[in-house]
């Protein structure tokens, strides 16, 4: 399955989501937790067979776990999956959790110089909680997000990420989003990408990463390059219940050669991501939510 294929919508309807809302004002969330660990992982266990498949040939492959082990990873991935999804609608319920950050004078740094800066992001832990509790207080955060994203999700995105001057860039089948990027960072904000999915644009560079060569989008690289930005690539990782670990790693963007090509420049900087992604998702594996055959072996 290629990339672009895949949407990471949020399921369900705009009523059981409000509904789920509200819930969570009255409801413990580890309470919830169990009963979607009973109930609902199983039943997308059996009937999502190409997220299953997709997520145990990760583990059996990538990870090098045993047929027996990487079962029992898929349901224990699934469930902190589940996890996830569920924060985030306990934080539009008014919930509150706790961060722990690692090397965050490397944010505050970018924050006070002039000049914009870029964060990669990716689809490994709950990146999207921390803009729920951090406020860009200097320059104004601008965030890629995908545009097909349920209405009640998108409404309270739009509430809590607004008030932290947060402001979301939704990808555009016109491709005018790439205007609102450039921008950002010609006006000296922050722009934040995800980095490992392709969207719209197919062009795209190999990068090693768990041992085998898989496709990453060439984009977010070669606009860190063309401006010539620092960047950073943060990872918001799910410790606890009520606790994340948001790990910041600043990324080299000059080459040692100096006659390197802007193409050659971003691709070894996609390596350099690729790098870290493969170091959190070793020590997490848990919550790598990439359902489709990201290396696409078949």
């Amino acid at each position: 399955m290629e990339h672009s294929q895949w949407e990471g919508k949020t399921e369900g309807t705009t009523w059981m989501h409000r509904t789920l809302i509200r819930s969570f004002r009255y409801l413990n969330l580890r309470f919830v937790y169990a009963g979607m660990a009973v109930f609902v992982v199983p039943f997308y266990m059996l009937f999502s067979h190409q997220g299953y498949i997709s997520m145990y040939h990760f583990f059996r492959r990538r990870m090098g776990f045993s047929p027996l082990k990487a079962f029992g990873y898929v349901y224990l991935n699934h469930c902190r999956f589940g996890q996830i999804i569920l924060d985030r609608f306990a934080v539009y319920a008014g919930q509150h959790f706790d961060f722990e950050i690692e090397n965050y004078e490397q944010f505050e740094a970018l924050m006070h110089q002039e000049g914009g800066f870029m964060i990669l992001s990716c689809h490994v832990g709950n990146y999207e909680i921390a803009g729920y509790a951090f406020k860009a207080s200097e320059k104004r955060y601008n965030a890629l997000v995908f545009s097909g994203e349920a209405d009640t999700v998108m409404e309270n995105r739009n509430r809590l990420l607004s008030k932290n001057n947060i402001r979301m860039i939704p990808v555009r089948e016109d491709m005018s989003h790439l205007f609102v990027m450039n921008n950002a960072l010609s006006d000296g904000e922050i722009l934040s990408i995800p980095g490992d999915r392709i969207f719209g644009s197919p062009r795209s560079v190999r990068c090693e990463l768990l041992g085998a060569p898989a496709k990453f989008p060439l984009g977010p690289y070669a606009t860190a390059v063309s401006h010539d930005v620092p960047v950073l690539c943060i990872f918001v990782m799910k410790e606890t219940t009520h606790r994340y670990r948001v790990l910041i790693r600043s990324l080299q963007t000059t080459s040692a050669d100096p006659h390197a090509s802007r193409r050659e420049r971003a691709s070894a900087l996609a390596q350099r991501f690729a790098d870290e992604m493969d170091d959190v998702v070793r020590r997490y594996p848990t919550q790598w939510f990439n359902y489709y055959e990201f290396w696409n072996e078949e």
